[in-house]
C-alpha cells in the first residue's frame, strides 16, 4: 500500500504535485479508487487522491450547467440535478460490481475515464457534455480550459484531451457539464431469439429510423436462454407511445415483440449500462468498439474465446468474458480488432495479466508520437500515473 496524500483544494494540490516534482516521486492518482483495477498496475510510490475536494461549486438549472470538484461522488451530483428534474445525458456506468470494487465513483474519475452508458448513441460520451475543466499538470501549473457555454474554439481541446486521459495528464481539479431534462417515460420494445446478424440489423434499422432510439443493445441465448434484442425510446409518453407502435410496425418482420413494462426496463438497461451479466465469476472482460456492421464477424474471428458477451450501442461496443488464465486471450483479440478496425480495453483480468498484455489498445506509431508530445508538455517527469495506459508513457 503506497501512502495517500489528500489535497484540500486546487492551490494545495499544487503545492503537493511541486514538491514531489522536485523530489522526483511518481505517483498514482485517484478518487475513491472504484476504478483501481483498470489498466496497468500502479507505479507510483504514492497516491494522490482528489477524493477531499468534494462539492457542487455552481448549479444553473435554467443554464443546464453544472459543476462540481473531483472528489464529489457521482450520485451526488445526479441528486443535485434530479432536484431540478435534470440529468447527466451520457449515463454514467458504474463499475463496481463488475470490478468488486468499494467506494463511491466520483466526478473526476468518471471524466478521467470519459463513462458513458447506453444513451451514448444518441447524445455522446461523458466528453461530449463535459465544457469545462481545470487541471494540475505534472510541470505543478493549473491550467483552465473551456467555460459555462458550449463553443468551437482552434487549437488544442483540453476539456477533450482530458476526458479519457486516465490521470496520466494531471489532476482534475474542477468539472463543468452541459445537461438535459430528465425525461416523463420512457419504453423498451423486446425482439426474441434474433441471431447477432439479425439482431445488429434490426438495431440499425431502428436507429436509422426517425424515431429517436436511445438505447439499442442484444443479449444472447447464453446470458439469458433465450436471445433479446433491447430498443428504448423516451421522451413525452404521446410521443413514446407513437414511436413504439411505430418501431414495432418497421420491425414487424423480425419476429416476436415485446413491450418491457417500465420498472423492469429500468431494471434492464441499468444492468446492460454496467455490464452486469458478465458480472460474476473470475472471468477477463473485454471492451471492444467496433463499427456495428462488423460486430458479428468479430465475434466470428474471436472463435469459442468468448466464454459470454452481448452488445451494447446497436452493434458498436461489444462486452466480451474470456477466461482468466495466461494472456486472457489478447493475442486473439488484439489479432481480430488490427483486422476489423476495432478498438479493446482490458477491463477487468488478474494483476499478473495485467503487468505484461496492452490493456489498452496499442497505439499505432504516429499515434504514440503525438502521444509521447502531448505526455511530453503536460507531464515531462512522467509522475502522474506513469505507464497506466502505454507502457513507458
Amino acid at each position: 500500500m503506497t501512502d495517500t496524500l489528500l489535497p484540500k483544494n486546487e492551490a494545495d494540490a499544487v503545492a503537493i504535485v511541486q514538491d514531489l516534482r522536485a523530489r522526483k516521486t511518481p505517483i498514482t492518482l485517484a478518487g475513491q479508487g472504484t476504478k483501481a483495477k483498470i489498466g496497468r498496475p500502479a507505479q507510483g510510490e504514492l497516491t494522490l487522491s482528489a477524493r477531499a475536494m468534494s462539492g457542487v461549486t455552481l448549479y444553473e438549472p435554467a443554464e443546464m450547467m453544472i459543476r462540481a470538484l473531483p472528489g464529489t461522488p457521482v450520485k451526488e451530483l445526479e441528486a443535485t440535478l434530479a432536484s431540478k428534474g435534470q440529468r447527466l445525458p451520457f449515463e454514467p456506468m458504474d463499475y463496481r460490481v463488475l470490478l468488486g470494487s468499494d467506494g463511491e465513483p466520483t466526478v473526476g474519475g468518471m471524466v478521467a475515464a470519459n463513462i458513458s452508458g447506453p444513451r451514448r448513441i444518441m447524445v455522446g460520451a461523458c466528453r461530449d457534455s463535459l465544457i469545462g475543466v481545470r487541471i494540475v499538470t505534472g510541470r505543478g501549473e493549473a491550467i483552465a480550459s473551456g467555460g459555462r457555454v458550449m463553443k468551437n474554439v482552434t487549437g488544442l481541446d483540453l476539456v477533450k484531451l482530458a476526458a479519457g486521459s486516465w490521470g496520466t495528464l494531471g489532476l482534475l481539479t474542477e468539472l463543468t457539464f452541459k445537461v438535459l431534462p430528465v425525461t416523463e417515460t420512457s419504453a423498451t420494445l423486446m425482439i426474441h431469439g434474433l441471431s447477432p446478424a439479425q439482431a445488429v440489423d434490426a438495431m440499425a434499422r431502428a436507429l436509422g429510423s426517425p424515431f429517436e432510439v436511445n438505447g439499442a443493445a442484444h443479449l444472447p441465448a447464453s446470458i439469458d436462454r433465450v436471445a433479446k434484442t433491447l430498443l428504448r425510446v423516451e421522451g413525452f409518453e404521446p410521443s413514446v407511445n407513437y414511436r413504439i407502435d411505430s418501431l414495432r410496425k418497421l420491425l414487424t418482420g423480425f419476429g416476436s415483440i415485446d413491450l418491457v413494462a417500465e420498472d423492469a426496463s429500468q431494471t434492464l438497461w441499468q444492468n446492460v449500462r454496467d455490464a452486469q451479466f458478465l458480472a460474476a465469476g473470475d472471468d477477463c472482460i473485454w471492451r471492444v468498439s467496433v463499427a456495428p456492421s462488423k460486430a458479428p464477424l468479430l465475434l466470428e474471428e474471436l472463435g469459442t474465446l468468448p466464454q459470454r458477451w452481448f452488445m451494447d450501442w446497436g452493434g458498436g461496443l461489444l462486452w466480451i468474458a474470456t477466461k482468466a488464465q495466461a494472456d486472457a486471450g489478447a493475442d486473439l483479440v488484439r489479432q481480430a480488432t488490427r483486422k476489423l478496425k476495432a478498438h479493446a480495453t482490458l477491463i477487468r483480468a488478474p494483476q499478473s495479466i495485467r503487468a505484461h498484455v496492452d490493456v489498452f489498445e496499442p497505439p499505432l506509431p504516429s499515434v504514440r508520437v503525438i502521444s509521447e508530445g502531448i505526455k511530453n508538455a503536460f507531464d515531462p517527469d512522467r509522475l502522474f500515473n506513469a505507464g497506466r495506459m502505454i507502457a513507458g508513457l
